[in-house]
């Protein structure tokens, strides 16, 4: 018998000036995806929209800024990635989860982790803690980790 051991996890947490049905609303719609969702030098477009379980979330990601452009050239990615996630838990203005199918890595077979997300209210606003499995490699999850990071901060300027 062979066992696979869990995922390693990775924990992101920020507090926010607003309501977690305003928190709630910018990650489950097109328009508060769009306003937020991209890392620095980055658009991200919604495709398609479903949060339910079983449901998912199509959108489109692409370089905008000169650094990024550059980077994702020298890297040798494309420009434009379309990402998919399948939500597997949604529980309205507290709780968010889904897989998302890494098939954008050269050379690393496609594969999906999990991102759970938890809004908490506080006396001054929402607390939101992020938990993400690890990706395959290092260098991977520290581009996943800056990655989420910089939204966060992003989603923070949005409601600040």
């Amino acid at each position: 018998m062979t066992t696979t051991p869990a995922p390693r996890k990775v924990t992101i947490e920020q507090d926010y000036p607003a309501t977690a049905e305003r928190i709630w609303e910018l990650w489950t719609t097109a328009p508060g995806i769009e306003a937020w969702w991209a890392p620095d030098g980055f658009e991200v477009h919604v495709d398609a929209l479903d949060p339910r379980p079983g449901g998912t979330l199509t959108y489109t990601m692409t370089a905008t800024g000169p650094d990024q452009v550059a980077f994702m050239e020298g890297a040798g990615l494309p420009l434009s990635t379309t990402s998919t996630k399948t939500f597997t838990a949604v529980e309205q203005n507290h709780h968010l989860a889904y897989t998302t199918l890494a098939d954008f890595i050269p050379g690393v077979t496609p594969y999906e982790f999990l991102t759970e997300v938890d809004l908490t209210p506080t006396d001054n606003g929402v607390h939101v803690t992020m938990t993400v499995d690890a990706l395959h490699d290092e260098e991977w999850t520290g581009r996943l980790i800056a990655g989420r990071r910089n939204e966060m901060e992003n989603l923070g300027k949005l409601v600040g």
